[in-house]
């Protein structure tokens, strides 16, 4: 019997998560629940478990009487001499208790119980193993759809991946295996509930961190993340090491390490520029592609004017204004962009000028113009030599 208590305990063990310590607790309540069942009393009673061996003994403590009233807590002389010859009247024994005395009811409360224990046990478990995952990623299987949500099974236990925290076009069909980051687990009676999301933020940083060596090391930091899931995200970045840049390292070789992820995020862009401190200098690097002319930046109001040329001005403002909003959100600036004929005609450059106050960045389209004279006058002085 031991010998079979003992290979049931590491299996629930191994299989269940549950110590060793709480199944044998669960096995001291039942038999003393037993006893409680058998005798209606059980507050003398105490079960003591080895837990190399299994081996267990129910005792009783019961004073030794004359004549027993109550034979749940009282025992005759007769009896108590057959424990030790030392007791005497009005002493207190401890007597063992044969377990397979129990009656059948008493039997199958007791069972209830470590199966309770089991349950309860198993469910604290699986909380703690996804608590600890909380705010990360993990990998499951899509189960199901409910409604609109879906059922994602983590392994032992199921996500649920509501419509709001679904990427909109992105098709999971049962069985694919799919990345999702775990936003809270909450601890209920029937178990943790675990929701998931595939359009946070974080999942991208979760999965670069995978993917990027450096960022694992804190060689390099992401900064600031951006994201209209499914469509695009911008991510600032910034190296500690200055031998290491952080970008290329993002992107990889060929783009092998960024492909990974837009793989995973199913065609989703991603946009990699430099955190710069100059929040003048940021705030350009979050506009790319657009080439930007000037910056005029107020780091009090978080407002920001940005100037480009005439034929960049739809890039930087993006589709549907999306290159925009998202560097807006990846930089906590509120951005205005005009273009170069726009802030000349409003005396845009004349007003900066006249206010020290901004932060500012400008490639001064004179300075452009200078050059582009002398560089055609040269090519024009070559044409006349020829």
């Amino acid at each position: 019997m031991n010998a079979e208590l003992l290979e049931a305990l590491a299996i629930l063990e191994k299989e269940k998560n549950i110590s060793r310590e709480a199944l044998l607790d669960a096995i001291q309540q039942s038999l003393i629940l037993a006893y409680k069942n058998q005798y209606e009393k059980g507050e003398n009673v105490t079960v003591r478990i080895d837990p190399e061996t299994a081996e267990y003994h129910i005792l009783a403590e019961k004073e030794v009487v004359a004549e027993v009233q109550d034979p749940a807590l009282e025992i005759s002389l007769a009896e108590a001499h057959k424990i030790s010859p030392a007791y005497q009247i009005g002493d207190v024994a401890e007597c063992e208790i044969d377990s397979p005395s129990f009656g059948r009811i008493a039997t199958q409360n007791a069972k209830n119980v470590i199966l309770q224990k089991i349950r309860e046990e198993e469910r604290k478990s699986i909380y703690n193993q996804y608590i600890e995952r909380e705010h990360d990623i993990v990998t499951g299987v899509v189960q199901r759809y409910i409604n609109r949500n879906i059922s994602i099974n983590l392994g032992r236990a199921d996500g649920w991946l509501a419509e709001s925290e679904q990427v909109r076009g992105e098709n999971l069909r049962p069985t694919q295996r799919v990345k999702v980051y775990i936003l809270e687990v909450r601890d209920q009676p029937k178990g943790p509930r675990i929701l998931v999301s595939r359009t946070h933020p974080e999942l991208v940083r979760r999965l670069f961190e995978e993917e990027v060596s450096e960022i694992r090391e804190g060689i390099i930091e992401i900064k600031a993340i951006a994201r209209e899931a499914g469509s695009r995200t911008k991510m600032a970045v910034w190296s500690h090491d200055p031998d290491v840049d952080p970008v290329g390292a993002c992107v990889g070789l060929n783009g092998s390490r960024v492909n990974m992820i837009v793989d995973e995020l199913h065609g989703e862009k991603i946009d990699i520029v430099n955190w710069d401190e100059n929040e003048a200098y940021l705030i350009e690097n979050a506009l790319s592609p657009a080439k930007v002319i000037s910056v005029l930046a107020d780091p009090d109001e978080r407002t920001a004017l940005v100037v480009v040329p005439d034929y960049q001005l739809s890039l930087a403002i993006g589709k549907e204004g999306q290159n925009a909003r998202l560097a807006a959100h990846l930089t906590q600036y509120k951005i205005d962009i005009k273009s170069e004929s726009q802030a000349r005609e409003e005396g845009i450059f004349d007003e900066y000028y006249e206010d020290e106050e901004y932060d500012e960045y400008s490639e001064e389209s004179e300075a452009a113009n200078i050059l582009q004279e002398a560089a055609a006058q040269a090519a024009a002085e070559g044409a006349e030599t020829e």
